[in-house]
Order: C-alpha cells, then sequence, then structure tokens
C-alpha cells in the first residue's frame, strides 16, 4: 500500500514539475538557434540525419532506463503500431516544414503556427471527437480564423508555413492522445518506423555523388548527430513535468517556445515585422488570452467540484 503524500513533498514535486516544464519549453524555443547551424544542408537531409540519431539516442536512453519491454509491447499490438504510423506521418510534416523555415528565416511564421496550434487542437476535438466549445473557445476559435483571413487578404496569400505546422501538429497530438504508449517509447516507435525511409533517402543522395553524410564540415555534422538529443530531452523533460503537474499549468507553458520564437525572429535575425503580421499576431494574442481565461475558469470549477465531493 502506498504512502500518503506529505504537503511538503507534493510542494517539491510540485517545484520539480515547473523546473522541468519551463527546461522542455525552453529547449522547444531555441530550436530555431539550434537549426540556424544546420541551415547550410537542405531541410530533407536534416529531417534524415534527425530521424536516424533520435533512434540512435532514443533507443540508447530506452535501453539505459531498462524500458525495451516497452518497445516491444508496441510491437504485439498492431493497432497501436498503425496509429504510431499516423502520428509518425504527422511529425515527419511537421520537422521537414519547420527546418525548412528556418533555413528560409520564416521563424516568425514558424512562432504564429504554435501560437495558432491550441486553437487548432479545439478545432481537431470539434470535428473529430465531437466537443461542444464553449463560448470562450468558440470565440478564441473565431478570432484565429479572421486573423488568418485577414493575413491572406491584406499580404496576398495564406501563412501556409504557420497553417501546416498548426494542422499537423495538432493532429499529431490527437493520435498521439488516443494512443495508449508512453512519450518515449512512442518517440522511437515512429522514428524507428520512419527510419528505413531516412536511411534511403540519405543513400539514395550517396549514390548521386550528394555528401549526404555531411562529412566535409564536422561542425554541422556534429550538430546533424546533435539531433538526436535535442529531439529526445525535452520530450523527457516534458513527459516529467506532465507527471507532476495540472493540465492547465502545462497549458499554459505552451506560450513559452512561440514567445522565444517571436523574439529571436525579430531581435536577433531581424525579419520584418509590418503591420499586417502585427496585426494577425495581435488577434491571435487576444483569441489565445480569451482562451486561457476560459480555460483557468473551468479548471476553477472542477476543482471546487472536486474538492466539495
Amino acid at each position: 500500500m502506498s504512502q500518503p503524500v506529505t504537503p511538503s513533498q507534493a510542494q517539491a514535486e510540485f517545484r520539480q514539475g515547473i523546473l522541468f516544464g519551463l527546461t522542455a519549453y525552453g529547449m522547444w524555443g531555441f530550436f530555431p538557434a539550434y537549426y540556424k547551424l544546420t541551415d547550410t544542408v537542405p531541410a530533407d537531409l536534416v529531417v534524415s540525419h534527425r530521424i536516424l540519431w533520435s533512434v540512435l539516442f532514443v533507443g540508447l536512453f530506452l535501453w539505459a532506463r531498462g524500458r525495451w519491454p516497452e518497445v516491444r509491447e508496441v510491437f504485439r499490438q498492431p493497432k497501436v503500431l498503425m496509429s504510431l504510423m499516423a502520428s509518425a506521418s504527422f511529425i515527419s510534416v511537421n520537422w521537414l516544414v519547420f527546418v525548412w523555415a528556418i533555413g528560409n528565416n520564416q521563424v516568425l511564421d514558424v512562432s504564429l503556427g504554435y501560437f495558432i496550434n491550441p486553437l487548432v487542437s479545439i478545432l481537431v476535438g470539434l470535428v473529430v471527437l465531437h466537443e461542444r466549445l464553449s463560448i470562450g473557445q468558440g470565440g478564441a476559435v473565431a478570432l484565429a480564423v479572421l486573423a488568418v483571413v485577414l493575413q491572406a487578404v491584406l499580404a496576398g496569400g495564406l501563412p501556409w508555413v504557420s497553417l501546416v505546422l498548426a494542422f499537423s501538429f495538432a493532429g499529431y497530438g490527437y493520435v498521439r492522445k488516443i494512443t495508449p504508449v508512453k512519450p518515449t517509447p512512442g518517440l522511437f516507435v515512429e522514428t524507428l518506423l520512419l527510419f528505413p525511409f531516412a536511411a534511403g533517402y540519405i543513400l539514395l543522395g550517396l549514390g548521386r555523388g550528394v555528401d549526404a553524410l555531411v562529412l566535409n564540415d564536422l561542425p554541422v555534422l556534429a550538430a546533424l548527430a546533435g539531433t538526436g538529443i535535442v529531439t529526445a530531452l525535452p520530450l523527457i523533460c516534458f513527459s516529467a513535468a506532465a507527471r507532476r503537474l495540472p493540465l492547465f499549468m502545462t497549458g499554459l507553458m505552451q506560450y513559452i517556445a512561440p514567445s522565444i520564437h517571436f523574439l529571436m525572429a525579430v531581435y536577433i535575425w531581424g525579419e520584418p515585422l509590418d503591420r499586417t503580421r502585427l496585426l494577425t499576431f495581435a488577434i491571435i494574442w487576444v483569441a489565445l488570452a480569451i482562451f486561457t481565461y476560459d480555460s483557468w475558469r473551468r479548471y476553477r470549477a472542477k476543482s471546487r467540484l472536486a474538492a466539495r465531493s
């Protein structure tokens, strides 16, 4: 029988959760800076390397933690494996567009995509799970649609990078939510499923005389090898945070990464923030404020109900 958790232990777990969460979202926030190290390599090769090195690093991590039985269990469940094939497809598209956008100086569009993502997730819940929208959620989604339409009309085109990132990550999140597998073993199986395609693509490049292994630039090769670590570490930290924090807290933290993207894009890389883009961001920020307040209000109501029962 487990021992009851004391208030001091609960506070310590909460502080650890905050630390893990800030670490995870902080690392995700600085991803664009990391992938600037590899911007001399085509995005498709960067993603291929990311898959290969993720398989190696995550596999070693699971082996060191004695968690290989969790991986074997996935391969005994065809339905789980099929779900992970779907999530692998979503995340590969997300990675490819993300890396391409970084290499083409479109970090502001990356930031916008991840700001929009929570609102797109609401749409996924509405369409796929037939969830009912609260008034706050409905208003937030309507503002997000308005922002995208204004961007399309005033700037002369849809912010396709932002939309692809938002929808691919929302799709990934939905599939992983309904798939009964823990985050790290799930990531390993996803990248393992993508491994033959990534390895084949690199071999194809080598056969055509392309330096697909980037052996002529060792610092860049080291950065590519490090993609396995930077892919896995934030996920491991996030998993540790999610076990210790209420969902509302992790939901608030998800704005850290796109905020860092935004600040770096404007103040480090000098991407232009014209009036149209600023208006788009302003409307999205208002939508997120409404969404966050609505989430907080419903979280408080559930907490009071739980306390009374």
